[in-house]
């Protein structure tokens, strides 16, 4: 048995466009790919793969999953063969045991420690909204930044009281285990073994997961002492590994995607205060250098990073470097510089979100040329010095996969420097020759260490085709759920009458009186039910990877559709498409009554046959009193609905 942590690792390295694309040839088209079945003799593509989802769909065969899922298909792998092979190419060591108690006692664990940390930021937010000193020191810091109520709420802002052990008696009081508190760094153990607070008096930031659960915390103090940090973050745990983690990708991603392309920035205001202004595709790397895996996260989002810097001359130096590493994973980076004194945060609270997106579109700049400005304007005059710049650039330069991006960078830069381009090339291809040979040298290195591949799993069972059973009369309004439960479920509701609830639970509990009908719909909606009497929300990667082949494929054929509309739709034939989420209320609620109504229709239909049947009076007059109070229930559904039944 592979650890589910390692399988966890295997998954967040995989690019599904990069595996998949050694078996099929694809093309990019808007957010996807496209290509022609591997699984069937086709001319027209009808096969999709998702980067941004980590799925693929074959619309001819039916056949659709992960990567891991496709290599099963077209290699005739088993599970586990196929993990191998993927950790095998991302290089990802891994580990094996027998399924044993102490294994699932470990994934417990890890379920404990992200339960206490949901727990703690509530108890941040109900002390910032909820406290005397909470609303007059938080919230107040809060509103001085700019920050409106919906947004604090939407990043689920708080406050940590100036006491000593506020939040470490409460959560031990409401059975939340010591050794916990210690594990996520929430709680400070004493000599004595008592427990105080990690955070006293601190305005919180959480920090969340790909998924959006709450993993670590950052708190800012508010005190003018020197000698007290700034911030103060968790420390490492099992849940949260900082390089791993970018601050608010869970709210950026779908932005992101829709705009192929990512602000980067610093800090924790700096997110909150760009994505407050409309441009909610930034995140931040939390003060910590940009590492190999936070690039990764944003790479199977887009191809395209712009980073913000906040004018710091000394600190834009220092990080020139790292960048190389963004150019070498393959994506397109720009960069924007604000004038001396701003960083993102200030800037757009000064020119306002139309000011702020103008500035950055007249100065963004790409990378290896703003690059070779500053390290030219540093040399000045030296010759020895500018040697250098022009060995750092093509260094850079260096690191960039595409070919033909990097000719066009050489040229640019020719001109710049004031140097023939031929001497650049020339300089590139020794870099690329030597690390070349490095490369190759590890390669033999590793294949001399490798052992012969053990094959001792058991063959998986064949994969069931995912046929659905034929289509009963409420389909279309029961598969409607399940889409709104899949795209939508783990959203925040912040409605006038309803708030601080998600839209999943919500929907479960409104539709607890409703039995669903399709199989595979009715076993989709339990496992959700189930998974949120947990205190679970399950996302797009639950159920993709479920082990129900048939929910797995329900879902996958709803993430992606064969068609796309085109830009030029609008232009060609002047007709507008609805956007669902303008009135998020509507369409949930909607879509609930409308599966109502269908149900209530049934069962006047069934009371009115009883009727019709029966001879006792006795019969007669409790099935009228029924059919009677399900018409006041059809008439509440289609007062809200606006329909008008023909009585």
């Amino acid at each position: 048995m592979i650890l589910k942590h390692t399988i966890d690792r295997i998954f967040e390295a995989t690019d599904i466009v990069e595996v998949i694309g050694e078996f099929v040839t694809l093309k990019k088209r808007g957010a996807n790919y496209i290509g022609l079945s591997p699984f069937a003799n086709e001319k027209t593509p009808s096969f999709t793969v998702s980067p941004a989802k980590g799925i693929f769909k074959d619309f001819s065969s039916g056949i659709g999953g992960s990567a891991v899922t496709f290599l099963m298909e077209h290699e005739k792998f088993s599970y586990p063969e196929a993990l191998k092979w993927l950790a095998k190419k991302y290089g990802i060591e891994v580990e094996e045991t027998v399924d044993a108690p102490e294994d699932r006692e470990a994934e417990n664990h890890r379920e404990s420690l992200l339960i206490v940390t949901g727990y703690a930021s509530k108890f941040f937010e109900k002390s910032l909204w909820d406290t005397d000193d909470g609303k007059a020191i938080g919230l107040s810091y809060y509103k001085e930044r700019g920050f409106t109520d919906a947004t604090i709420r939407k990043f689920e802002l708080g406050y940590s009281p100036d006491q000593w052990e506020a939040f470490s008696s409460q959560a031990i009081k409401d059975g939340y285990k010591q050794e916990y508190l210690e594990e996520t760094g929430l709680s400070v153990k004493r000599e004595n073994g008592t427990l105080y607070d990690r955070w006293r008096g601190r305005v919180m930031f959480p920090i969340h997961s790909f998924t959006g659960r709450v993993i670590a915390f950052g708190g800012r103090t508010l005190k003018n002492d020197k000698t007290v940090p700034k911030y103060v973050n968790s420390p490492e745990s099992e849940i949260y590994h900082k390089s791993n983690v970018l601050y608010g990708l869970h709210f950026a991603k779908k932005a992101i995607r829709d705009q192929d392309n990512c602000y980067l920035v610093e800090g924790y205001a700096d997110v909150i205060s760009v994505h407050q202004s409309g441009i909610e595709n930034v995140v931040a790397s939390s003060g910590t250098s940009l590492t190999v895996e936070q690039i990764r996260l944003i790479g199977r989002l887009t191809k395209n990073i712009t980073i913000l810097y906040d004018g710091d001359a000394a600190g834009i130096k220092a990080s020139l470097r790292g960048l190389d590493l963004i150019l070498e994973e393959g994506l397109n980076v720009k960069v924007v510089l604000f004038p001396d004194g701003h960083d993102p945060d200030s800037y757009v609270r000064l020119l306002g979100s139309t000011g702020f997106k103008n500035y950055i579109e007249q100065n963004k700049k790409d990378f290896i040329l703003y690059k070779t400005d500053i390290l030219l304007k540093e040399a000045g005059n030296d010759p020895i010095r500018k040697s250098e710049v022009i060995r750092e650039v093509v260094e850079s330069i260096a690191k960039i996969p595409d070919s033909i991006k990097a000719s066009v960078f050489l040229k640019e830069c020719s001109h710049i420097l004031d140097i023939e381009e031929r001497s650049l090339i020339s300089e590139l291809n020794k870099m690329r020759a030597a690390k070349g040979k490095k490369e190759y040298q590890q390669q033999q290195n590793r294949a001399s260490r490798e052992t012969p591949p053990e094959d001792y799993y058991e063959a998986a069972p064949p994969a069931e085709a995912a046929i659905l059973e034929k289509a009963e009369p409420y389909e279309s309004q029961e598969k409607e759920i399940v889409r709104l439960l899949v795209t939508y479920g783990g959203q925040l509701i912040n409605w006038d009458d309803i708030a601080n609830t998600y839209i999943g639970p919500f929907m479960i509990a409104s539709l607890s009186d409703v039995a669903f009908e399709h199989p595979v719909y009715k076993e989709f909606v339990d496992i959700y039910h189930q998974e949120v009497e947990k205190g679970s929300l399950p996302d797009e990667a639950f159920f993709i990877n479920h082990s129900d082949k048939k929910v797995a494929d329900v879902v996958i054929t709803m993430l992606l559709s064969q068609y796309t509309l085109s830009p030029n739709w609008y232009d060609m034939h002047k007709i507008t498409t609805s956007d669902e989420t303008k009135n998020m209320k509507a369409t949930i609620l909607t879509a609930i009554f409308h599966l109502k109504k269908q149900k209530v229709s049934a069962i006047l239909r069934d009371l009115q046959k009883q009727l019709q049947a029966t001879k006792i009076p006795e019969e007669e007059e409790i099935l009228l009193s029924q059919f009677q109070h399900m018409k006041k229930v059809q008439k509440t559904i289609t007062d809200y609905l606006g329909i008008v039944i023909t009585e």
